[in-house]
Order: structure tokens, then sequence, then C-alpha cells
């Protein structure tokens, strides 16, 4: 059980600004009354709602813990299974939770058929295929789907498997995640309708219809650069593409596909504080980049009671040292977190 704590004179960021010091208290929600409460003299420090990262792969709860310790106390997998797997992460206390696609769609062809080793029935071919596929990850109870685009001739499911699951996760309440690397893959991406669209190509440019299409239609995207710009002889256009979507205005949320797998080595947690200083390269400001890792995340992939610092939400909180609406790198200086009012040792705390 958590204990209940009034942490004095800290600043809070609102999603907009730093309020001016105030008392926050909480136990494994937050509250207003800070009767029996442990008082920490917070002063100087700026809590921050627990971080957000929109992709993450998880294997274990070790994974978790290792989120935790850097703040992250939300973690959107795009890849889990099998369904016991997924049954033990979610039951996990006192650290961060997840939320899951399951196992996603993937053509024959593809990348991910060659290299993930997914079951058979990840892969779609027809609508019909993408409408079972759908029902059967609803009937295992994942959050969202997941599907991998590829570029026309590429291996993927064809545009119009991609368009069914989307409108099929629509019918059960359900969003979809469109995996895309190439601008080839945008185009099927974003012509699908899916709510979302997992990274920026790696090389090559995002057509500039295409993300026209992304604002007029309310989609948002996930661009992991810290994946993207890991890949050797990469250049600056994972980068490039980010700014680009930036200024269109499409809405941008902080991921960074962090795994154990194969690839660039992109670690829990810390690597969520690198996409933070990717996303500023691309022109994103200090506010823009915190929404994007607390209350977008969770307005967008409706995360009841998190993503915000107000009575009666989950106490998944970060305390840090200085101003990070002002000063990225504070995020760094992790004085503490605390996962459903759970307290969990920040990384670099012996």
């Amino acid at each position: 059980m958590a204990e209940r704590i009034a942490l004095r004179g800290v600043r809070v960021f609102d999603g907009t600004q730093l309020t001016e010091p105030r008392t926050i208290v909480f136990d494994e929600t937050l509250s207003d009354d800070p009767a029996g409460a442990r008082d920490i003299d917070a002063t100087g420090a700026t809590l921050l709602p627990g971080l957000i990262d929109a992709h993450v792969h998880l294997e274990g709860p070790e994974h978790l813990a290792a989120l935790a310790r850097w703040g992250v106390t939300t973690g959107l997998d795009m890849a889990c299974w099998p369904p016991e797997r997924v049954a033990t992460l979610r039951a996990v206390t006192g650290s961060a939770s997840l939320r899951t696609a399951g196992i996603p769609a993937i053509g024959p062809d593809g990348n991910h058929a060659k290299t993930l080793g997914l079951p058979p029935e990840a892969i779609v071919l027809t609508p019909d295929d993408a409408r079972r596929f759908v029902e059967a990850r609803v009937a295992e109870g994942v959050d969202y789907v997941k599907v991998v685009a590829e570029a026309p001739g590429d291996g993927g499911p064809p545009a119009e498997a991609v368009r069914a699951a989307a409108d099929a996760a629509a019918e059960h309440g359900l969003d979809t995640v469109v995996h895309a690397a190439t601008p080839g893959a945008y185009e099927v991406a974003v012509a699908s309708g899916a709510r979302f669209v997992t990274h920026v190509p790696l090389r090559g440019r995002i057509r500039p219809e295409d993300i026209a299409a992304m604002k007029a239609a309310g989609q948002i995207a996930i661009p992991t650069v810290t994946m993207m710009t890991g890949f050797p002889g990469v250049g600056d256009d994972p980068v490039r593409n980010v700014a680009a979507l930036h200024e269109a205005g499409v809405n941008i949320l902080a991921g960074t596909d962090a795994h154990v797998g194969g690839g660039p080595v992109v670690p829990h947690g810390e690597s969520l504080h690198r996409e933070f200083e990717l996303l500023a390269e691309a022109g994103l400001s200090p506010v823009e980049i915190l929404r994007a890792a607390t209350i977008a995340p969770a307005r967008a992939f409706g995360l009841t009671g998190r993503g915000e610092i107000r009575s009666g939400g989950r106490a998944d909180l970060v305390l840090v040292e200085g101003d990070p609406t002002t000063d990225l790198t504070a995020t760094r200086a992790i004085r503490a977190v605390w996962c459903g009012g759970v307290e969990t040792r920040p990384e670099g705390q012996a």
C-alpha cells in the first residue's frame, strides 16, 4: 500500500507552464487531503506527471522497472506476445505499467516477417484476413491494434488490408497504430485512416501531400527518432521529417521503440530523454516536448487519470531538479519517481 505523502513547495508542470510552489498530496491517487501525510520539502524542484513512452517493446518485468527508473511510468507496447506474457506484465504493480497491441499484423515478405519470429496468424493478405486478425486481438483484450505497413511491392499487407484493419478496429472502439518507415509506407499508412502513424522514414522525405492529409484528418505521429537515427549511414532525414510534421501542425507524441532485439540499441527509459533532445533538434519547444510525453499521449490513447496532475488521478509522478520547461536536461535530474504512489529508486541513486 502506498504511503501518503505531501510534497511541499513544489512547482508543477500543468501541461502549459510551471505553477507557483504549492503542496501536492498523494498515496495511490492524487488527493487534496494532507491528513496523515509525510511531509517532503520539494522547494526548488519540479513535479511532472509520470512520463509516457508511446512506442516500446516489452519482454519482462525488468523492462518495466527500467522504464520507471528513468521516470517513464507508462509504456505503450507495440508488439507483445503470447497473451500469457501480456498477462504477466499487466499484473506487475509498483512499477511502470503498460498498454499493448499484442501481435502486430504484417505482410508475408516484409522485414518483420523475416526478423521478429511472429506467429503465422500475424500475416495479413486480404481485407478478410485483416478483419479476422482484429477479431482475434479484440478477444485477447488488446488496447489498440498495430499494423506494419510497407511501400507497395515491399512485402507488407496490401493497402486495402491495412485500411480494413483500421476500419475493423474502429468498429470495436479501438485505435490503430500503423508502422511506416519509408515514404511509400507513409502513403499507405496515411491513406488507411488509422489514428496513429509510428516512425518516420529512415531515408527520404514524407510527401507534403501526405503530411497535409495527416493534419487534415487529425492523425498523430509517433516518430521514434531515437530508433530511426540509430541505423548506420542514416543522415538527417528522420529529424527533417519530424520538423516537417511539426511545421504543418501534426500532433507529435514522444516514443522511442525501446527494445532488446536486433537493430540499434534503444534502452528502456533512458532513451526517452534522448528522444526529447532529437525532438528539440526538429524544432519542438521544451513545453511541446513535455506535453508529447505526458498529457498528449494520455489524451490520445485514452489513459484516464494519467498525463496530468489533478485530484483523483493516478499518482504516477516524477520529481526533478530544475525547470524542464526551459532546460530539458532537467528531466534527467530525477530526484524521485512514484508509480501508482509506490516510490521507485531513480537511475543513478544507490
